[in-house]
């Protein structure tokens, strides 16, 4: 099978680097890739929202599976739009991808679904957001409707801080209307964990659950991010979590969208707080999640190409169950300095090749990377690398991570020290 990966981030390398040692990948292509993913997938350029572009790239490359990464080509159709020159395509349709494009269209099939979620409200104006602001009181969360690279929502005890985000999503002051939306939503207590599940749209097979670090800082302290680390698996989840999410979530949510007639096949990610109440969804995504992808695929055994294609030509009922690695994956980001709000560019990066683990057993994906003219690994973003790392246990999987993060020297990078830190012990 000859695959093309589209995207540039560590998700992206995670899914070429499972995808490089499955042996019924014949050929392995990604576009527009990084200087890490150049050495395990063959890199071209493309503009990963023309969908155009990316099929016809598809087309030149007698690719027989697209595998769409991040959430932007999809909400954009790039995966129609492959899926209309009869090629295969692991990634749902604009249409479908909207769970993740509109956190309002997202609360609309969760209701229809009867999926479990918090209370919100849908505002228009900055003034319906005072409204809610004021209606469920503090901790106030903010989430602005449409794609914010994960860093959309602000949960927070200081009202004006929640209603400037909030009138920053609606783009009015106070008592106009705005051209945008902002769902203001009841704060869930307890744990969070991301649950993926690969679907063609009827069968729906859950991956192993996750948990990442979204603050900046140690402690859960400092901005939201796009992600700081992960873990896998969650030895304090309660037994039975996959099958009661698969039940009442992520089932009930493909078929509701089946029924509408805007079927979803590829990756549905459920983000979850398990709080006193019970599980409720704290918002869907439509493609992998990153880091969570990191160490979920660290642990899966089962080739992936196979999976990735039997979503893609609607044939995952004909699937063996999925095996799994006993043992623990953690994963580390190095980000760089200013991150999240201002990210410093264009500083090399040294103690690569010794961070990696001869067994395999530690290695670096790369985020946001670039190669010089002199061959030289330098940051392009602000999240810069993911040191993964896998083991018996969290406790051996998070000793070998930090030890190849000491390993790499990036002027100004940051990292947090507390990944899978509480669970390990």
């Amino acid at each position: 099978m000859k695959v093309l990966v589209i995207g540039g981030g560590a998700r992206e390398h995670a899914l070429c680097r499972s995808l490089s040692q499955d042996p019924a990948v014949t050929e392995l292509h990604c576009a527009p890739g990084n200087a890490g993913i150049a050495q395990v997938a063959t890199v071209h350029p493309v503009d990963q929202l023309d969908g155009a572009q990316v099929t016809a790239l598809a087309g030149r490359l007698g690719a027989e599976l697209v595998v769409v990464g991040p959430e932007a080509p999809l909400v954009a159709g790039v995966a129609d739009a492959v899926r209309a020159a009869g090629i295969p395509v692991f990634g749902p349709s604009a249409e479908a991808a909207l769970l993740e494009g509109s956190k309002a269209f997202a609360k609309d099939v969760m209701a229809g679904a009867g999926v479990p979620t918090a209370r919100s409200y849908v505002c228009t104006t900055a003034a319906e957001a005072a409204e809610a602001l004021d209606a469920f009181g503090p901790p106030y969360v903010v989430k602005d409707d449409g794609l914010a690279a994960g860093k959309g929502v602000v949960v927070t005890s200081d009202r004006a801080e929640a209603l400037a985000h909030a009138e920053a999503c609606v783009g009015a002051p106070p008592g106009a209307q705005g051209p945008g939306r902002v769902v203001i939503e009841e704060y869930l207590d307890g744990p969070e964990v991301s649950l993926f599940a690969i679907t063609d749209g009827t069968t729906v097979l859950p991956l192993q659950p996750a948990q990442d670090f979204k603050r900046a800082l140690d402690g859960d302290q400092g901005p939201n991010t796009g992600g700081m680390g992960a873990y896998s698996p969650l030895p304090w989840a309660p037994e039975g979590l996959v099958e009661d999410v698969l039940a009442t979530v992520l089932q009930p949510t493909v078929d509701e969208l089946r029924r509408r007639g805007t079927p979803f096949s590829g990756l549905l990610y459920a983000g979850l707080a398990l709080t006193s109440r019970g599980t409720r969804v704290i918002e869907f995504n439509a493609r992998f999640g990153d880091p969570e992808t990191q160490v979920v695929l660290a642990r899966l055994r089962t080739p992936l190409a196979g999976v990735l294609h039997a979503s893609a030509t609607g044939t995952l009922d004909q699937l063996e169950a999925l095996r799994w690695d006993e043992g623990a994956a953690v994963t580390v980001v190095i980000a760089a300095e200013g991150y999240p709000a201002a990210p410093r560019t264009g500083d090399p990066i040294e103690g690569l090749a010794e961070a990696e683990a001869a067994d395999g057993t530690a290695y670096v994906l790369h985020a946001g990377t670039k190669a010089d003219g002199d061959g030289r690994v330098l940051s392009a973003g602000g999240r810069v690398l993911s040191v993964t790392a896998t083991g018996g246990d969290l406790g051996e999987a998070r000793e070998r991570a930090y030890r190849s993060v000491g390993r790499i020297s990036l002027a100004g990078g940051q990292h947090r020290g507390d990944i899978a830190l509480k669970a390990a012990q």
